[in-house]
Order: C-alpha cells, then structure tokens, then sequence
C-alpha cells in the first residue's frame, strides 16, 4: 500500500471516529424551539385588549365543560394587587359584562374568576430578529412579483429579501424581544374545583416593570424618625 494510500485510509478512519464521539456527546446538545410569535404590551389600550381575549376565551372554555351562559361569575380581586392588576380586573368585568356575562359583586352563589401575574426577567441576550412566517412563505413559494423578467435565481433572491425585510419591518415595529415577561393566569372555580383555566406569556418594555410588579417590591413605605431639637 502506497503512502498517500495510508494515509487517506488514516484520515477516513479518524473522521469516522470523529463523527461517532460527536454522536455521543456527554450531555444534550442545545436546540431552538421551532418558529413562534409573542405580543408585547405596551400601553393600557393592550391590558383592554388581553382582557377582551381572556373573557372570550373564558367563557367559550365554561361553555365546554358545560357551564351555561347564565351563571354568575364574580371577578376576584387579587392579593397586594401591580398597577397592572388593578388595570385588568376592571377591564376584564367590563368585557365580560359586554360580552353579556352575568358578573356579581357579591361572590356568594358565584363561579370565581380569579387571575395571576407573573414577571419573569431574563438575563441572556435577546436576539432581535428571526426570520418568520414572510420568510418560510415566500421561501416555499419562491415568488417575486415585479420581477417577472428576471432571471429565476434573482427573482428567488429578491423576494426572499422582501420577506426577510417584512418580517425585520414587524419585529422593530413591535420594539423587537426583551428582557421580561409576564405570565398571566386566568382561573374559574367552583366549591374548590377547576373548572377553566387559561395561562397565556407576554413580551414586556423592561422600562414598565414597576407597572407590573407586586406593589411591595417597588412600593415600599418609608419609614422616617422625626428628633425634636
């Protein structure tokens, strides 16, 4: 066997080798979860309209499980309550009432409504832009209108760019991801036992964390020691 032979046969030998340790690698290698979209709220009109989606999605799982129309809901009103809380408790009685729900304020003889927060900050960094739904489109269609006297490759091209345009054009339109998130809860209960449930994830600007958190942790009372002279 020539030189070069052996030593073809050594560097096929040592990929082999290569690939089977990459096969066995000594903990999980990491992987993206496939393409997903999230709002963000950014202002009191958004906490009207996550209350209209939580009292119509509500009431559409009540339905499900068999609960008529005409029961009486009473809205919880939750422990040491964020500005947000607040917020949303009184949007999401009026959507209710709007959407014909019969809302008490007396609890007794009620279903309760109660609902959750959570604020979940991050502290890796943030990718501001993945290619989305334009992109995946226009990639399985390959169609670049305008460009019907172009070559195949350069209309491809082009409006694989547009997509990828549209979808950059979206993620900085909505201010793009950031650090903190809030979970939201919505609960419907009777004599202890679930009967609907719904938890949806929002973006949050890391700058309005104070109108989402537990007043305690933001709102603490000063206490000040008055020395007569």
């Amino acid at each position: 066997m020539s030189l070069t032979r052996a030593l073809t046969w050594a560097a096929a030998a040592a990929s082999v080798v290569a690939l089977t340790a990459c096969e066995t690698a000594p903990i999980p290698v990491a992987k993206n979860f496939e393409y997903t979209s999230q709002y963000k709220v950014r202002s009191a009109g958004h906490w009207d309209l996550v209350a209209r989606d939580v009292a119509a999605q509500t009431r559409a799982m009540l339905g499900s499980v068999g609960v008529a129309d005409t029961s009486a809901l009473h809205v919880v009103a939750p422990a040491n309550p964020s500005p947000f809380d607040l917020g949303f408790r009184d949007f999401l009685i009026t959507e209710l009432v709007h959407d014909g729900a019969h809302v008490r304020v007396d609890p007794a003889a009620a279903l309760a409504v109660s609902y959750s927060t959570q604020v979940v900050r991050h502290n890796s960094d943030r990718p501001h832009f993945i290619p989305g739904a334009f992109t995946m489109l226009a990639g399985g269609l390959a169609a670049a209108y305008g460009l019907r006297l172009q070559h195949i490759d350069t209309k491809i091209v082009a409006g694989l760019g547009l997509a990828v345009g549209l979808d950059y054009a979206n993620s900085i339109n909505s201010g793009g991801p950031t650090n903190t998130e809030l979970i939201l809860t919505t609960t419907v209960t009777r004599d202890g036992q679930y009967l609907a449930r719904k938890t949806d994830v929002y973006y949050l600007e890391n700058v309005d964390l104070p109108l989402f958190a537990k007043q305690p942790q933001y709102y603490r009372a000063v206490n000040m020691k008055v020395v007569s002279q």
